[in-house]
């Protein structure tokens, strides 16, 4: 098969993992080192669906040994297959870089013959990057569940990020729709990653020398949809995730129906990119608001309102904690207010040391006034004299509401971005 041809394949297989983001690492140049990685991130192109298309990012085989019921490269599935050996993906990344069409490598897989097999060849993609091709950019790396401790720790020294796909969020659900996969290969790499990176920071602050372990931290996904769990449920898992393992993030995937007519698969889910959004805003509310999953759900209200974000949900639950006073509110309550984000709250602490805050300055501070009119008043002054009453409320917050999400189009393709560039990767023709 042809490069283009495999390549084509594996990226388009690679799609529908989410969890590639690539901020949270810093290491500039180095001598005779090729390459930088940036803390602010790298991901500078990003495709209409969000998702970012600045890393090479692809699988070493969709060829794989399980049949999960979700996946579009499942054993039992009609697709095309390809297979890229470590050294065709080290040469891949090489070339790729030095011509500028890519600044790091987000490296996944199926499990071709078995975990161990699988991570033993990533690794050697990895390694053979760090020490033969002095490649000092990024590289994000999927941990395959049920590898050897070993490579886990291996792969940890070369690569920035790694993450593992706990897929589906209950042990029911996994046995589910993918019974041969075991809920406990999952999260003992998990915690060995996160022990690890905990030992490293420790080791590094008390000698200046000592080697890094996955320097950006790790991440985890799961698909949202294919079986009946609750938002509650999720953001609850998604809490506790953070709380065991430190995870830097919780990816959400809309699950996208990929098999028709499957008897444990549902065949059609209602608004799954605007639910994954909502899922998303709330993730976003537990990592930089303060709030707890507790807070945002609970079994009386086991769903996010698909017409109005989780924050402003909040806020018309609990009239009791409104209106804030802006002039004397901390910085936890200034966060519980909708249109007041960590940013414009932080500015305002600071500005009120001068002088009194009045309406007309928030908006100079970046406050949202559509949706933070509602909810505060300046020196005892409220600045909407509307009662407080969700029947009153809630339309006009659904009527500011910013984003209308449309079902996304697939990933663009590297080739799409680069038309007529291609280049055979052979080491004969790598530019040095």
């Amino acid at each position: 098969m042809e490069w283009q041809k495999k390549l084509e394949i594996l990226a388009d297989s690679a799609k529908y993992d989410v969890s590639c983001s690539s901020s949270g690492t810093s290491r500039g140049k180095s001598q005779g080192m090729l390459g930088t990685a940036a803390a602010a991130g790298i991901c500078h192109s990003w495709s209409d669906d969000g998702r970012c298309i600045s890393l090479l990012k692809i699988l070493m085989t969709n060829v794989c040994v399980y049949d999960c019921a979700y996946c579009v490269n499942r054993i039992s599935s009609d697709v095309p297959r390809a297979t890229l050996s470590p050294t065709e993906i080290v040469d891949l990344t090489l070339n790729f870089y030095r011509r500028n069409y890519i600044e790091g490598l987000f490296l996944s897989s199926a499990v071709l013959v078995s975990p161990d097999h699988t991570m033993e060849r990533m690794v050697e993609v990895v390694k053979r990057l760090r020490t033969e091709g002095k490649f000092n950019g990024y590289i994000h790396l999927k941990a395959i569940p049920g590898a050897d401790p070993r490579l886990i720790a291996e792969a940890g020294r070369y690569a920035d990020r790694m993450s593992l796909n706990i897929e589906l969020p209950t042990k029911r659900s996994l046995k589910l729709l993918a019974p041969e996969k075991n809920p406990e290969t999952i999260t003992a790499p998990m915690a060995q990653i996160r022990n690890t990176i905990l030992e490293t920071r420790s080791d590094q602050n008390k000698f200046k020398k000592a080697p890094s372990f996955v320097p950006a931290g790790q991440t985890t996904q799961m698909i949202v949809g294919a079986t009946g769990e609750t938002d509650h449920l999720l953001l609850n898992l998604t809490e506790k995730l953070y709380q065991r393992y430190a995870l830097k993030r919780v990816y959400f995937s809309a699950y996208v129906p990929v098999v028709q007519n499957h008897p444990v698969l549902p065949g059609q889910v209602e608004h799954p990119m605007l639910r994954e959004h909502r899922l998303y805003q709330a993730d976003w509310l537990l990592r930089f608001y303060g709030y707890t999953a507790g807070e945002l759900l609970d079994e009386l209200n086991p769903q996010l309102d698909l017409e109005l974000d989780p924050k402003c949900q909040w806020a018309l639950r609990h009239p009791e904690q409104f209106p804030v006073e802006i002039n004397k509110a901390d910085l936890m309550t200034l966060l519980r207010v909708p249109g007041i984000g960590p940013v414009s709250a932080r500015r305002i602490l600071k500005s009120r040391r001068f002088s009194a805050l009045r309406p007309e300055d928030l908006k100079g501070l970046g406050v949202v006034m559509k949706r933070a009119k509602y909810f505060i008043q300046c020196s005892g002054k409220k600045i909407e004299t509307l009662n407080f009453e969700t029947r009153i409320l809630r339309p006009l917050l659904v009527s500011e509401e910013p984003l209308k999400l449309q079902v996304p189009s697939s990933q663009l393709s590297f080739f799409d971005l680069n038309p007529g560039l291609w280049i055979p990767p052979s080491k004969e023709l790598m530019l040095r």
